[in-house]
């Protein structure tokens, strides 16, 4: 027998099983694990609790599909290679917003750009690098 805290337990077992922290599941109200975003205990009870749901109007890939219009439009009026380099490989382009704002998307904002420029433009001014090596 184990003493704990004035308990008596017969093992490790029946010690573990009295500091369990169960929850009732928001749908059925059946007892489960306690873990940090656990609601329900099964999958059918999930998709009972999700179906109230109103996510936001459009679809979830909205993002994606608003990226590739812009750079579809860049591609028409600005070329199809880098704007600062010239660098002509089409599918690897990016789109930079000149204010780093992800949200201003007016085309004067914009600047389509190979990988290189545009890890030069967020990430050489910042690099533990600059100004140790000299050349």
């Amino acid at each position: 027998m184990q003493k704990n805290g004035g308990r008596l337990f017969c093992g490790l077992a029946c010690y573990g099983i009295s500091n369990r922290k169960e929850r009732p599941c928001v749908m059925c109200g059946k007892l489960i694990l306690a873990s940090a975003n656990k609601k329900t205990c099964s999958r059918t009870c999930a998709n009972k609790n999700r179906a109230g749901i109103k996510y936001k109007i459009g679809s979830p890939r909205d993002k994606v599909k608003d990226q590739r219009s812009i750079k579809l439009r860049l591609i028409s009026k600005r070329g199809k290679k880098c704007e600062r380099c010239g660098f002509a490989k089409l599918e690897i382009l990016h789109i930079h917003h000149k204010d780093r704002n992800r949200t201003h998307n007016e085309m004067d904002n914009l600047e389509l750009i190979c990988p290189n420029c545009h890890a030069e433009e967020h990430y050489l001014e910042n690099s533990w690098l600059s100004g140790t090596v000299s050349d």
